[in-house]
């Protein structure tokens, strides 16, 4: 293959109202909004544009599993255990609905939050080996 896809670009987030929830994502998540308009906002938040769309009522980026548990579609990754708790300690602060920090099994540990649209997504305490590489490399050709 003479191609490959080299990374995810954007990332749809079906809302109801777009711009109380672009002021949401700038408020509580500190990301930058670059476009809105009375249908959709593009913010960029974590090196990642977000199309916030508006929807129809109830639909949402979750969906069920086979043995009826509600999930997310996107984990945040975070640099190590203490900056997991350090996150969900400022979400929590911040009025955001968040879960308990989990072990589920694997290395890190995660926790979920969710958006005012009911929205949900996962926050690990492990940055993945490639993006570990990444910054790696950046460190280095930086000194």
């Amino acid at each position: 293959m003479s191609g490959r896809l080299l990374r995810v670009g954007t990332v749809y987030v079906p809302v109801m109202d777009v711009d109380r929830s672009s002021r949401w994502y700038t408020d509580y998540l500190d990301a930058e909004i670059s476009y809105r308009d009375e249908d959709k906002a593009i913010v960029n938040l974590a090196g990642q544009s977000f199309f916030l769309v508006k929807a129809a009522e109830g639909e949402r980026s979750n969906f069920t599993d086979i043995h009826g548990e509600e999930r997310f579609s996107l984990t945040f990754e975070v640099d190590g255990l203490e900056a997991l708790e350090s996150v969900h300690q400022e979400f929590t602060d911040k009025g955001i609905r968040v879960g308990d920090i989990e072990d589920r099994g694997h290395a890190g540990r995660n926790f979920v939050f969710a958006d005012p649209d009911g929205n949900r997504f996962d926050v690990w305490s492990e940055l993945s080996p490639a993006y570990k590489e990444l910054i790696n490399q950046s460190f280095r050709s930086n000194a």
